[in-house]
């Protein structure tokens, strides 16, 4: 019998564990299979017929098997007695997080005994909130095992090389860059796939200078996954040294050998990630972890000292959860559905309740849930049964191709140079033929665009511009910003900077020093034709604070997004007023709906399937601490500092 489930978040985790695990069972007698969508039908039709051992999958891959082998089911999962989940921090605060503990709960109705969960990471604070994900029911139960502290000696450098006014990175950095990693494996971070691509194609410049072909790789998600693994296969194999240049797709634990040097181009957005790339590095016994920053601006400078310096007190953010997961509830209600071909109200609504990932939600609503999906054709009741089976617009999602996955994917351009498959590019960005491109690594110039197969054809250039990819930054966490303001606000010295950073830090300081700024206090700055308030109070509370301006102004203020989130005002508002009158009203979310803009609703994949109240209940879970803003208004200090342009 299968005797082990382990969820990974990676296929190319997966793969990369396979062939070690595969060795480790061998000589066990012991089975080992992997199912996602690159394995073969001969060795998944083995384990159905057959099932043993371990299984690795993602949780796209087991929702495919609750909606395609439901005949298997109760014969594939009856033995399961362990399920190992790595890398849990990946899951506990997402959508995709929701839909495998539903998935978990589901599978228990076909175990024999309830399965033990371990789960596996290097980046938890808050284990309450992980042992009420693992058993909401009896968390005292989970057992926390913190490995002990190895001691590894740190050893961190920040360079600052700023960037000019058209925020290109300056060739020093590069030129640094490739000093610094000559004669060691490294890792090198970015955070945007075409900063990966630049950095790339330059550092590989700078090397064939000196005579040296391909010792710079690039690997982010939109290069094809043959390309990925030779790169992290390359890496792990080499007796020479070379570099990667990645997103967060290294972040995680894929095999590539021991690396000497992990370099971080400009902030990470999180304590945690910053932790998970620096943790790549001195992973051999007594080898000390060597981590190389550098930064471009003054804004990503202050943010990486605040990111360091948390890291160093031992601070990570904390796990929040998925709050008010309609959008999942709606997925999980139309793949229960399929599984039974059809479950009764009461049926349906047992399964829910009981489940661990929705246990949370008031019965009214999955009950008025329920109703809506049969309104909108999702659900249909079979007459004469009362049963609740997948309705023609529900059979339109789940027969889609991507229905496995609840988190919402870009339209793409597959990128080919003859029959072989490069990368992709982000159909939401405009395109030209003859226009030159970088990808995996790689100049490249557009000899054919064919919208209606999403393929763009190329051929290989002299040079090329990094190509431009959709995404949102993430959230900066209240305790991240705070921390921040606290910086500019002190004279503490950081040991690790460079002569340049040091002197940009302080240059910071000076308006703080010089108005006697302090960490109980936030200051607006009036320039000559706007004010720009600087909260220093994290992503969702500065959001918060823009819908209450604009209820209480009427005015269209707006965000000006960077690590220092700063809101913009006219100048010939009276900021001070307007605190005031936000400070003395009684307010409800509701009071806050005509204000946020149809570009800032939170919306997922499938949240546009849902009633609209449920909607609205989302984002204010997930985007709006009322609460919090109006606590910060109460505890600071705002003052008003005019400068000069």
């Amino acid at each position: 019998e299968l005797k082990v489930l382990y969820i990974s978040p990676l296929k190319a985790l997966i793969n990369n564990q396979f062939e070690r695990i595969e060795m480790l069972c061998k000589n066990c007698d012991i089975e080992i299979y992997r199912w996602h969508g690159d394995v073969g039908q001969s060795q998944k039709n083995k384990l159905l017929k057959k099932p043993s051992g371990i299984l690795q999958i993602t949780p796209e891959s087991l929702e495919s098997l609750f909606i395609n082998k439901t005949e298997h089911l109760k014969s594939l999962f009856q033995g399961v007695e362990f399920i190992v989940i790595d890398e849990i921090h990946t899951f506990l605060d997402s959508q995709r997080g929701t839909q495998l503990r539903s998935l978990l709960s589901r599978m228990e109705t076909y175990t024999r005994v309830r399965p033990r969960i371990l789960g596996l990471s290097a980046t938890i604070q808050n284990f309450d909130l992980i042992q009420r994900w693992i058993n909401h029911k009896r968390p005292e139960e989970v057992q926390v095992v913190e490995a002990s502290d190895e001691g590894k000696e740190l050893q961190v450098s920040l360079l600052h090389f700023p960037a000019g006014m058209d925020g290109k990175i300056p060739i020093d950095l590069f030129e640094d860059l490739r000093e610094v990693t000559r004669n060691y494996q490294s890792l090198i971070f970015c955070n945007s796939r075409g900063t990966v691509e630049e950095t790339t194609v330059m550092l590989n410049r700078l090397a064939e200078k000196e005579g040296i072909k391909e010792g710079y790789f690039a690997h982010h998600s939109s290069i094809d996954k043959a390309e990925r693994e030779y790169v992290e296969k390359k890496l792990a194999t080499s007796k020479t040294p070379q570099s990667i240049i990645c997103t967060s797709s290294l972040e995680l634990g894929i095999d590539i050998g021991a690396i000497d040097l992990v370099c971080q181009m400009d902030t990470t957005f999180t304590v945690s990630s910053l932790k998970q790339r620096m943790g790549r590095s001195g992973r051999k016994q007594g080898d000390a972890q060597f981590l190389q920053m550098y930064t471009t601006s003054g804004d990503s400078l202050v943010q990486s000292i605040a990111v360091m310096k948390l890291m160093l007190e031992g601070w990570i953010e904390p796990a929040t959860g998925y709050p008010g997961p309609y959008d999942i509830l709606f997925h999980q209600i139309i793949s229960l559905c399929q599984e039974f071909n059809g479950v009764t109200w009461s049926e349906l609504l047992h399964c829910l309740e009981e489940n661990a990932a929705f246990y949370k939600l008031p019965k009214h609503n999955i009950v008025n849930l329920i109703r809506h999906m049969v309104h909108t054709e999702m659900l249909e009741i079979v007459p004469g049964l009362n049963e609740y089976i997948v309705g023609l617009e529900g059979e339109r999602l789940l027969r889609g191709k991507d229905f496995y996955s609840v988190f919402m994917v870009a339209i793409y351009y597959d990128v080919y140079s003859g029959i072989r498959k490069i990368g992709q590019l982000d159909k939401g960005v405009r395109f030209e033929i003859g226009e030159n491109i970088i990808l995996a690594g790689k100049r490249w110039t557009i000899k054919t665009i064919d919208t209606h197969k999403n393929k763009i054809y190329v051929q290989a250039a002299s040079n090329g511009k990094k190509p431009k990819y959709l995404s949102d930054p993430g959230k900066i966490n209240r305790k991240i910003a705070e921390t921040m303001f606290e910086v500019l606000c002190s004279e503490e010295q950081f040991q690790y900077l460079d002569a340049t950073a040091s002197q940009s830090l302080e240059g910071l300081r000076r308006n703080y020093e010089r108005y006697g700024i302090s960490s109980g206090q936030r200051v607006a700055w009036e320039l000559r034709d706007h004010l720009i308030f600087e909260p220093f109070v994290g992503t969702v509370i500065c959001n918060t604070l823009i819908w209450l301006l604009r209820a209480v102004s009427g005015l269209d203020i707006k965000r000006r997004s960077s690590q220092i989130e700063r809101i913009v005002l006219p100048n010939d508002v009276n900021f001070s007023d307007l605190l005031e009158k936000i400070r003395s009203r009684a307010w409800e979310e509701a009071d806050l709906v005509l204000y946020i803009k149809e570009n800032e609703w939170f919306v997922t994949k499938y949240s546009p399937y849902i009633m609209d109240e449920l909607q609205r209940e989302m984002h204010f879970r997930n985007e709006v601490d009322l609460k919090g803003a109006l606590k910060f208004l109460e505890m600071y200090q705002f003052v008003i500092i005019p400068l000069t342009d």
